[in-house]
């Protein structure tokens, strides 16, 4: 994928399961070459568990799919043993700068966080949210508010990308964000062996700036949810979208 060639960014959103496939084993090398065989510019993966490694005698996984995808990164390691961490990752080819992580953990629940970065890419600036939500709907519903807090105003293109954990209609997630993000991805990815539910999405601003989407049967091998790809068109310095 070159943003410099067509004005426009690939992303890629996935909840890789820890590495550990149907088969189940912890198989990180067959995840790098499915991310990599759709070449994204940026890719936003959830659930990096670096506890399995060191019985497969590889390295921290949250440092071998940075080198690996793309060079620069942020991660968020929710959970932290003696055996490993446990989080997310958002992995760039080009560098970022404002880079944040925020607590989104609601009450008890699992510890959740949200990264947020302005990758400077060829094609100008893109505000990137990678998250991961809680399985609760009141969980879910306090971090998609605090998730519109943290966009604010939007004067460059935007995206907020991950695994919302939504399938309710009613309240949802998706409802909610898609009043400051009007254009999102559409994929059914969980579970990956026959997806009924969109947990795993794209969402956009501009309107008009998400120009295909697809995501990847063949990651059921791989994890219990599919990926979702997406080509997304950049707005310029002075606002109308780069053509």
């Amino acid at each position: 994928m070159s943003g410099v060639r067509d004005r426009t960014v690939r992303v890629m959103t996935w909840n890789i399961h820890g590495a550990v496939g149907r088969n189940p084993r912890f198989d990180l090398e067959r995840v790098v070459a499915l991310v990599r065989k759709h070449a994204p510019d940026i890719v936003a993966l959830q659930e990096v568990d670096s506890r399995r490694a060191r019985a497969a005698h590889i390295g921290n996984p949250f440092d071998v799919l940075q080198a690996a995808l793309g060079g620069h990164g942020v991660d968020a390691r929710t959970v932290t043993t003696a055996d490993g961490d446990y989080g997310q990752a958002l992995i760039s080819r080009w560098p970022m700068q404002n880079a944040e992580i925020h607590d989104l953990s609601f009450r008890q629940r699992e510890p959740r966080r949200a990264i947020c970065a302005d990758v400077q890419t060829p094609a100008g600036p893109l505000r990137v949210v990678a998250t991961h939500l809680g399985l609760s709907f009141r969980e879910r519903r306090d971090q998609a508010r605090t998730l519109m807090r943290m966009l604010g105003a939007r004067r460059t293109t935007t995206v907020a990308l991950g695994d919302f954990n939504d399938w309710l209609r009613a309240g949802s997630v998706c409802r909610c964000l898609r009043a400051v993000l009007p254009d999102y991805t559409r994929h059914r990815t969980f579970p990956s062996a026959l997806p009924i539910f969109h947990l795993d999405r794209i969402f956009l601003w501009p309107r008009d700036a998400l120009v295909a989407s697809h995501s990847d049967p063949e990651a059921r091998i791989l994890s219990d949810h599919l990926p979702v790809i997406g080509d997304i068109r950049l707005l310029n310095h002075h606002g109308p979208a780069i053509r």
